[in-house]
């Protein structure tokens, strides 16, 4: 895909499960194939960065077994690697090319290693310098401090710390302390400059602890890593959720009402990029923490406060707060970010380029953007992403000023989060679901409620009565799932207006028939139809939001949905409002017959074994025996309104 068009977004709430981190896989796959054991990592990020990784360990004779969704079996080495000759293409992932640096100058073998263009203009100087000091054979086959690199095997010695410098990557720190084990003898670093990003040096230490080698350190200055250090497999691990990749959703809620939950990480979080949450709070956001969620809505005033901030902590997340300074109250500084220049693409350059486009003034220094936001956002701009993923994470957010954002080239995220642009929909596109039994009137309460917030709608009911119509007309028997799942697949419908079309044939009424009603509570049960349909219903969810009513729309359709309805009243109240609705069509009814198929329907819909009639945990329960129409209707806004609070 060339570009994405965003279109104009006014509201964000909703929940996320984020995926895993970027910087705890690949620093776990690394140390499981270099320990001793079998390891297995859950929750493994899927990404182009991990996936370069996965594909360097087994041409480097490491096991490396999927289990399924995104579980991985990696049988360590014991040490250094077994291979003892090797090409390896690293892409741009700057978390695999260098730690894997200092691996393989320390195992003895050749090896080349390249990446990506932009791979090869990311500077890895300060790396080979500790590298070499201890006897290591490692060069530049390009330009001087840059990768292409050529390894060979050495003599490597440790009389003396390893002096490197960490004002530009904390990456090199990092590489030296995962490698330096595999010596078995003492290693002492000492940094010669203040180092960077210290969060995520906290992160190795905390997995090569947990891979059985602790790390003394004095300060930030000075790591001795003891003599007989060995990685031992500690059996399974869990990856955190990705702490960078909530800043988008947390900033969402900030910036566009809110509430948004991040799941995956929280207070128990290993990662530096949690603190992105106490920079939202002092913009003033609503923001709140449990052990493995953060959760963030926007400030009472409605607008972000002015911010001057050291952003060394999180240079990552940092990203985020650039774009936020479109939304703030006055004019915004982000200091000591120098190692944007070093990153993915130069992103303060780039950040700087993209911001003026949507109408802001910024000033860029070697480690400072300054940003004064504009009193509206310039609509259209076309925002160039650099192959930089966090570029076109960071953008996305720019269509919450209520304006149209084309991000070039979308598919960069792959990078770090492939599937972000379905999950910023689903906090820009929030669900509304309505469910209750028969007759409850939550069909005609969910198009009132629609039509009120200026949402979409989905009759989930419609679609399972087009499948039954479509069988019918088929010849399908309705027992025959296989048979009626197919025609729920290629169902051919169409919903123009307030119409209902089924190859091209208005069938609003056909679909209404006793017989249709009965065969769609049947086919309903069905969990292969269901499996059909699901995609179809996800894919009604489209800003600016969605009104779905039926059965399994909160907890499976839109499990996410920030608010949830159960509608629900007296199975009297639903006989005598279905013998009304029927004696004004001109057709004949006995309420005790209904009442007595309502209390059937109701005892049938609560014991299937596929979306069974209740209320879900988080559903609120609206109950409308002694309402009328337009009191259900103004009961379910106040929930939605108090849930979604721009609405």
């Amino acid at each position: 895909m060339e570009f994405l068009d965003l279109p104009p977004l006014a509201l964000a709430a909703g929940t996320v499960r984020l995926p895993g981190s970027k910087s705890i896989s690949n620093r776990c796959l690394l140390l499981a194939a270099l320990a001793s054991g079998v390891a297995e990592i859950r929750d493994l990020l899927d990404s182009d960065d991990t996936r370069v990784m996965l594909a360097a360990l087994q041409v480097l004779g490491v096991t490396v077994e999927p289990l399924g969704g995104s579980a991985w079996r990696i049988t360590g080495a014991g040490g250094v690697f077994p291979v003892k000759a090797a090409d390896l293409f690293l892409g741009n992932a700057g978390t695999a090319f260098r730690p894997m640096t200092a691996a393989l100058a320390l195992s003895g073998g050749r090896y080349r290693l390249a990446g990506v263009p932009r791979m090869h203009e990311r500077p890895i100087g300060d790396l080979v310098d500790g590298l070499r000091q201890i006897g290591a054979d490692v060069r530049y086959t390009g330009q001087e401090g840059y990768p292409p690199l050529e390894i060979g095997p050495a003599d490597i010695r440790l009389d003396g710390p390893i002096r490197v410098r960490g004002d530009v990557s904390s990456q090199f720190l990092t590489a030296l302390l995962m490698a330096l084990p595999l010596t078995g003898r003492e290693a002492v670093v000492e940094m010669t400059t203040e180092l960077i990003s210290k969060p995520y040096i906290e992160i190795t230490l905390n997995l090569m602890a947990r891979f059985g080698v602790a790390v003394d350190r004095e300060g930030w200055a000075r790591f001795r890593i003891p003599a007989s250090a060995g990685y031992r497999s500690p059996g399974t691990l869990h990856v955190e959720g990705d702490a960078s990749s909530a800043s988008y959703f947390l900033a969402a809620g900030a910036i566009a009402g809110g509430p948004v939950r991040v799941e995956g990480v929280g207070r128990a979080s290993i990662q530096g990029d949690v603190a992105f949450a106490d920079a939202l709070a002092a913009l003033g956001a609503r923001v709140e923490m449990g052990e493995n969620w953060i959760a963030a809505g926007a400030p009472e005033s409605g607008r972000l406060r002015a911010f001057d901030l050291d952003l060394n902590h999180i240079p990552d997340a940092a990203m985020t707060l650039a774009v936020c300074a479109l939304f703030a109250d006055g004019p915004c500084a982000l200091r000591n970010i120098a190692s944007w220049r070093v990153k993915e693409t130069d992103r303060i350059a780039a950040m700087a380029a993209e911001l003026r486009k949507l109408g802001a003034q910024v000033e860029e220094g070697a480690d400072f953007l300054k940003i004064a936001p504009p009193a509206a956002l310039r609509p259209g701009a076309a925002i160039a992403t650099y192959d930089d993923h966090r570029m076109a994470m960071c953008f996305s957010l720019a269509a919450l000023g209520g304006v149209p954002v084309r991000i070039l080239d979308p598919g960069c995220v792959g990078k770090t989060f492939p599937e972000y642009f379905d999950h910023f929909l689903q906090v820009t596109a929030p669900v509304v679901a309505i469910d209750g039994p028969s007759a409850s009137g939550k069909g005609t309460v969910a198009v009132r409620v629609a039509q009120a917030l200026g949402f979409h709608f989905l009759d989930s009911g419609a679609l399972y009565r087009l499948t039954t119509l479509a069988a019918l007309k088929a010849g399908v028997d309705l027992a025959d799932e296989a048979a009626v799942a197919a025609v729920a697949a290629a169902l051919p419908a169409e919903f123009p207006g307030d119409r209902i079309l089924l190859s091209g044939e208005d069938v609003t009424d056909a679909i209404r028939t006793e017989e249709v009603s009965a065969g769609a509570s049947r086919v309903a049960a069905l969990p292969a139809v269901r499996a059909a349909l699901l995609d179809r219903q996800r894919a009604y969810r489209r800003p600016p939001g969605l009104v779905a009513d039926g059965r399994d729309m909160a907890s499976v359709v839109f499990p996410e949905a920030p608010v949830k309805v159960f509608l629900t009243a007296s199975a009297e109240a639903r006989a005598e409002r279905r013998h009304k609705q029927l004696i004004g069509k001109g057709m004949p009814a006995n309420i005790h017959a209904l009442l007595q198929d309502l209390r059937e329907r109701d005892a049938r819909d609560a014991a299937r074994s596929v979306a069974p009639l209740r209320q879900c945990d988080d559903a609120e329960r609206v109950d409308t025996t002694d309402m009328g129409i337009e009191e259900a209707v103004s009961a379910v806004l106040d929930i939605v309104r108090r849930k979604l609070p721009k609405q």
